[in-house]
C-alpha cells in the first residue's frame, strides 16, 4: 500500500492476499482527520451517488478502528459523501489496523494521488508528509514520484497571504498567478489580487504588473523606451517588405510623413 512508503519502522503492513469486505453503520464513520482536501464539489457529489445509485459501490472504502465500533474514513471520503446523500444504513469497506501515523500518512498520499486537489490542498499535504514522517524535500519527492523542484514549487505556494492561497483554492486566479505574487508583500499581494480579479489579467500581464508594483519608476522609464523601439521596428518591417515586394517586379510606392510622435506612411500598388 502506498502509505508502507513512510514507513519507516516495517510494521509489515503490506497487503497479503484479498482483503475482508465488512458493512459498517455510516453513523458509526467520521472523516480523516488529515483529509488534505477542505471542499467538496456539490455537484460532483450528487453525480458519483447516482452512479453508486444505479450501479452499487464499486469499490469499498477502508477504514480504521479507532474506538471500539468507531471508525475513521483512511481512503473513500468522497464516496463516503456520496452513499450519505442517499440515506444507505451500511457502507462496504475494508478495516485496517493502523496508528495514527500511518492513518495520516495513507489518508494523505490517496489523495495526492487519486483526488483533483488544488495546489494549495496539494501543498498543505506535502508539508503534512514532511512534518509526520520527518523527511527532506528530496526524500519526500522520490518517495511520490516527483522532482525536488516540484514539491519545493508547491510548499511555496504556502507563503502566499491567506487572501491569495484562498483565491488559488476558490480557483479565481491559477497556481501560476499565484507565484508570481510571491515577488511582492503581503499588502502588494492584496493590491495585485485586486487588479487581477478587476480586470482579469492573464499570467505575463500579471508579471508585468508586479513588475511595476515592484519598481513603478524603472517600469515607466522601461515602457516609454519600449514604446519608441517597436514604433521604429515597425517601420523597419514595412520597408523591408515594400522592398522584396519592389524585387519581385511589383511597382509599388510608399509614401512616408512623420507626424509628431507618429509615422504616417500610404502604399500605392498597382491592380495590374
Amino acid at each position: 500500500m502506498a502509505f508502507s512508503f513512510f514507513n519507516r519502522h516495517k510494521n509489515n503492513h503490506e497487503v497479503t492476499g484479498v482483503k475482508q469486505v465488512v458493512e459498517v453503520p455510516v453513523v458509526d464513520i467520521v472523516p480523516n482527520r488529515y483529509q488534505p482536501r477542505k471542499t467538496f464539489d456539490p455537484t460532483r457529489i450528487a453525480e458519483l451517488a447516482e452512479t453508486i445509485h444505479e450501479h452499487g459501490l464499486l469499490q469499498p472504502i477502508i477504514l480504521r478502528e479507532y474506538e471500539p465500533q468507531k471508525y475513521e474514513i483512511i481512503a473513500g471520503e468522497r464516496r463516503f459523501r456520496a452513499v450519505e446523500t442517499l440515506n444507505w444504513e451500511k457502507i462496504p469497506a475494508i478495516i485496517e489496523k493502523m496508528d495514527n501515523h500511518e492513518t495520516a500518512s495513507m489518508a494523505l498520499i490517496e489523495n495526492l494521488q487519486r483526488e483533483q486537489l488544488s495546489p494549495i490542498e496539494e501543498a498543505v499535504a506535502y508539508q503534512a508528509l514532511l512534518q509526520l514522517n520527518d523527511l527532506t524535500q528530496e526524500e519526500l519527492a522520490q518517495r511520490m514520484g516527483k522532482s525536488q523542484s516540484f514539491i519545493a514549487n508547491k510548499l511555496r505556494l504556502l507563503k502566499l497571504s491567506e487572501t491569495v492561497q484562498e483565491a488559488i483554492m476558490n480557483g479565481e486566479i491559477t497556481e501560476r498567478h499565484g507565484r508570481e505574487l510571491l515577488r511582492l508583500d503581503d499588502i502588494k499581494q492584496q493590491v495585485a489580487l485586486h487588479r487581477i480579479l478587476a480586470t482579469h489579467l492573464n499570467v505575463k500581464d500579471t508579471h508585468q504588473m508586479v513588475s511595476q508594483l515592484l519598481h513603478p519608476n524603472h517600469s515607466q522609464a522601461k515602457a516609454t523606451t519600449n514604446h519608441h523601439y517597436d514604433g521604429n521596428q515597425a517601420l523597419a518591417t514595412v520597408k523591408k517588405t515594400v522592398r522584396a515586394i519592389r524585387e519581385s517586379g511589383l511597382r509599388i510606392k510608399l509614401h512616408e510623413v512623420e507626424q509628431g510622435n507618429n509615422y504616417h506612411l500610404e502604399i500605392d500598388i498597382p491592380k495590374k
